[in-house]
């Protein structure tokens, strides 16, 4: 029987995506043939999707679509990032959040829809990846924007191929400008939201409960320092400034240049673009963010593996 060493279990999982126990199991089945073992994880259904589904995934992709004044971003999980390295994964990621384009980005019924080339649901051709590849994995969100008269623009942050990265941006903007000149000036607005991770707009557009929550911590650190109320209430409203300044789309400064903040960047586009422009929304997804995950040294987990055996 051949010897199934830890860099040859490594191959075979970066080559499928598939999970570390599967990997070994395939090559022990197959002494120890590379292409034997990959056919044969295509192939055997290694467990339920239910047994799976249980199993932390907060790896995974962001795919971003957008088509002149729509776009639409998703965010598919996996248990390890070396699923988004599959080939597999990435095209179903890509075809994804193209369905999510032509659904509003709603979750649901981006579920229903219909998985091109597979007669099945998008819901149910996640399932057989889950059962093909081996790990847990599942669509998590999705949203999208659109405007009347404009462009949507996009960024992808860490992109992986077109498209899908760990962090996925949109930006709306409504002009009735020059359409190529909106949309440089929006790419660059996208990745200044994937940069500086803007709360909203404006301040009228923050959640009054957040304020609220920043103005009471403002308020608690200020009251330590032993000031009298009516100088602590001064305080508070400098220091929330200063929260909005670094929180508010339109107050935060412009990280292409560093210098110009971001009203004034938007006003000066004008120029370019021979419109006004509105800032209508945006939407930004950061891979995994909220979910609580474990941190694990791969090297690690190959060698426990191995020894195992």
């Amino acid at each position: 029987m051949a010897t199934i060493s830890a860099s040859m279990v490594k191959e075979l999982r970066e080559k499928t995506g598939a999970g570390m126990m599967d990997c070994k199991k395939a090559l022990s089945e197959n002494d120890g043939d590379m292409d034997a073992a990959v056919d044969w994880l295509r192939t055997k259904s290694l467990a339920t999707v239910a047994k799976k589904a249980g199993r932390v995934a907060a790896e995974g992709l962001v795919g971003v679509a957008s088509s002149g004044n729509t776009g639409a971003v998703v965010e598919v999980n996996s248990e390890t990032d070396f699923v988004a390295r599959n080939d597999s994964f990435q095209d179903m990621v890509t075809k994804i959040s193209t369905i999510a384009l032509d659904n509003n980005g709603d979750v649901e019924t981006i579920a229903a829809a219909d998985f091109p080339g597979s007669g099945k649901s998008v819901k149910d051709h996640v399932a057989d990846m889950v059962s093909t590849i081996g790990e847990n994995m599942h669509l998590r969100r999705s949203a999208a924007l659109s405007v009347g008269s404009g462009v949507v623009s996009s960024y992808v942050h860490n992109q992986i191929s077109a498209g899908l990265g760990r962090i996925g941006v949109l930006v709306a903007l409504e002009s009735e400008g020059n359409e190529e000149a909106l949309a440089n000036f929006g790419k660059q607005l996208a990745m200044h939201v994937a940069a500086a991770t803007p709360l909203a707009i404006s301040s009228d557009d923050l959640d009054p409960e957040v304020v609220e929550r920043e103005r009471s911590i403002l308020a608690e650190q200020a009251r330590e320092s032993g000031k009298p109320e009516e100088i602590i209430g001064k305080m508070v409203e400098g220091r929330l400034r200063k929260f909005f300044e670094e929180s508010v789309l339109m107050s935060q400064t412009f990280v292409i240049d560093g210098e110009t903040v971001v009203e004034k960047a938007v006003k000066a586009a004008e120029a370019d673009v021979g419109a006004p422009i509105k800032v209508a929304g945006f939407l930004r997804f950061e891979l995994g963010e909220g979910i609580e995950k474990e941190e694990q040294d791969f090297a690690a987990e190959v060698a426990a593996t191995v020894a195992a055996t």
